[in-house]
């Protein structure tokens, strides 16, 4: 903690040593008493040390220091005289000795012995007791202290408990001693006698705080003696509430850097007072210059989600102070929302004959500089970097979708797309002309048939059966039929024909007995229920 806070610790602590008791009166000539020192609830060994010339130890009177005999010794035989102390007297050290166990505050005096010989001169021991007080506990106040009180105001209350003799107390802020300091610091003690003779002791630290300490650390230590030397412990760090007026109110957006549309956007209002005053938020509408107050959740945030390009604009804080009724402004805030329109392609529907070219156009707005690029949706291929591309000599292959991006190289995330499906004039194409079968006789079938071509064509079985059509894209169609296989179908086969104003063409699936069962939808069977 710091040189100052040891040297300190030390310096009161041995005033702990300082003497408590200043002897039996009308013996200020005696010698000083020998000093035995002992925790609390241990046993003190008190030895008497008269001389062969003072006495006989052999028989030996035990006084308290209120001149109560407490113990005889006869012949190196001990007797406790009835008392307080009658049961916790025993000898030690043939007889030499006298040890008084489960020693408690209350007897911190001195004791005295004496030999037969009359007028044998007494020999004084002074027994010192000691306990550690418990932890620290420190409370802060939890109401605060403002900045412009007038006198001292309560910062913390330390207790320490169950110790002996008191303990002294040092209040530290940030790791520096506080001290008595009239008009600024006030330490109000005071110590309370438990029943057991302990002592608890409460320290109260008043002061005068300013802003700056409204992030100040502060604790208690207490230092005391032991028979082993001097200690201290520390109790924990707090930090009390401080109140002080507000002098300047801001804005804080999240996240910070460039926003764009589809983002979760965070506006709040921040201020350098506390409590915080009363937050509004506000944004210039750009026909009127007027600020419209903004609607705010309950924690004063104004939440944009998603974020869209009409949330750009001119937002700015006002803070009012409930107490002073004073209002603040923050500096204006611009708040600009990147955005992508939406992607126009043209022509929108285009249709060619095979052999032909077609240009396509793709055209977006935003509010950073725009990067396009041209990608064929079936395969995700690259086709061309910017806005146009240009497609030559046509074939049926051609047909299909094509994806425009348009995107924000420094947004990453920021784009749109648009897809256009360019429509090829042909007759049907099958996308497969035969096709073999493994089935097993009496199966239901889910034969599957697959056609192109603008204008999009429909398909048709030459077999009765259950058949159903799905749109794949524009120029595709799919087509699945129910059938049960029968002899009469596994001599004929089974054909689908797909036709247009163009034209027509057609697929064969041929049927062939097999153990293999193959899945549905690829002309493949299944096990008729029962079967």
């Amino acid at each position: 903690m710091g040189l100052p806070r040891l040297v300190c610790a030390f310096l009161l602590a041995a005033c702990c040593c300082c003497p408590r008791v200043a002897g039996v009166p009308g013996e200020a000539e005696q010698p000083a008493p020998e000093l035995v020192e002992v925790e609390v609830g241990s046993t003190a060994l008190l030895k008497c040390g008269l001389s062969q010339s003072q006495g006989n130890l052999s028989h030996v009177d035990w006084f308290s220091e209120e001149r109560t005999l407490i113990f005889r010794v006869r012949q190196g035989q001990g007797q406790s005289e009835p008392g307080e102390y009658e049961q916790r007297l025993s000898l030690q050290d043939r007889g030499a000795t006298l040890a008084l166990t489960q020693v408690t505050p209350q007897d911190e005096r001195i004791f005295l012995c004496q030999g037969k010989r009359p007028r044998s001169q007494e020999y004084r021991i002074q027994l010192r007791v000691y306990k550690a007080p418990e932890e620290p506990n420190i409370q802060v106040n939890p109401l605060g202290i403002p900045v412009n009180s007038k006198e001292p105001e309560e910062v913390a209350t330390c207790v320490g408990r169950n110790g002996y003799p008191i303990p002294q107390v040092i209040w530290y802020k940030n790791g520096r001693p506080l001290k008595e300091e009239k008009n600024r610091v006030h330490i109000q003690s005071s110590q309370t006698v438990e029943s057991s003779g302990l002592y608890t002791l409460q320290s109260i630290l008043k002061a005068q705080l300013v802003k700056e300490d409204k992030d100040a650390q502060f604790y208690c230590e207490l230092n005391y003696r032991l028979p082993s030397g001097n200690h201290m412990k520390e109790s924990r760090e707090v930090t009390v509430p401080v109140f002080y007026p507000t002098e300047k109110v801001w804005l804080e957006v999240e996240p910070v850097g460039m926003l764009k549309e589809g983002d979760r956007v965070e506006i709040r209002c921040l201020a350098d007072g506390n409590p915080p005053p009363h937050f509004s938020i506000s944004k210039q509408n750009p026909s009127t210059r007027e600020a419209e107050e903004e609607t705010t959740n309950d924690n004063g945030v104004l939440v944009l989600e998603p974020a869209r390009k009409e949330h750009s604009g001119r937002y700015e804080c006002q803070g009012l102070d409930l107490d002073t009724m004073i209002s603040l402004l923050s500096e204006p805030q611009e708040l600009l929302v990147n955005y992508v329109s939406d992607v126009r392609v043209s022509p929108a529907a285009p249709e060619r004959q095979e052999g032909s070219s077609l240009t396509l156009t793709c055209e977006a707005e935003s509010s950073q500089d725009l990067e396009f690029q041209w990608l064929r949706e079936e395969t995700g291929q690259v086709l061309e970097r910017g806005p146009v591309l240009q497609l030559h000599d046509l074939k049926r292959e051609a047909g299909g979708g094509y994806r425009c991006v348009a995107s924000v190289p420094s947004i990453p995330g920021l784009n749109r797309t648009q897809l256009v499906n360019v429509a090829i004039f042909g007759p049907p194409w099958m996308a497969f002309k035969e096709r073999k079968v493994w089935v097993k006789e009496n199966m239901v079938l889910n034969l599957s048939c697959e056609a192109s071509g603008h204008p999009r064509p429909t398909i048709s079985w030459n077999v009765n059966g259950t058949a159903s059509e799905q749109d794949q894209d524009p120029q595709r169609v799919l087509s699945t039929l129910n059938v049960l296989v029968t002899p009469e179908l596994l001599e004929t086969g089974v054909e689908c024909t797909a036709s247009n104003d163009l034209g027509k063409n057609t697929s064969i699936l041929f049927l062939e007995l097999g153990e293999g069962c193959i899945p549905a939808g690829d002309g493949r069977g299944r096990p008729r229920h029962g079967q």
